[in-house]
């Protein structure tokens, strides 16, 4: 009984450092000094679960890709938590020009298109 609990307790553990480096990584991530004060919103939760598609996306939009690139872009600190409302307006602009900028060979055109999104995803 405990040789069969022991991958259990192994993949736990393995889980548990997964999120510590996970965390470690947003804390740490390019731009994270931009907004020192930034922080989810109380009973909210950082993880981003708006959309998973790669299409261009730019100034004026507004939907769940939007939120999407809002939550990602907020969780790496270029981005406040009260900004993540859905619509891609001058704040949304700006921060996703910082990202690409501090993400070379992204040209900081404010365009979020398939090299951007896979940024934002690996960052």
């Amino acid at each position: 009984m405990i040789r069969k609990m022991l991958p259990f307790h192994r993949a736990a553990g393995s889980a548990a450092l997964a999120a510590l480096a996970l965390a470690t990584a947003l804390s740490t991530a390019p731009g994270a000094a931009a907004d020192e004060d930034n922080a989810p919103p109380l009973g909210s939760s950082p993880v981003c679960a708006f959309y998973e598609g790669n299409g261009l996306t730019a100034f004026g939009e507004q939907g769940e890709h939007v939120s999407q690139v809002q939550c990602m872009l907020a969780n790496r600190r270029y981005l406040p938590w009260d900004a993540v409302d859905g619509t891609f307006g001058p704040r949304t602009l700006v921060a996703v020009q910082r990202f690409q900028a501090d993400h070379p060979p992204l040209v900081p055109d404010g365009l979020v298109g398939p090299d951007t999104w896979s940024a934002l995803w690996h960052a």
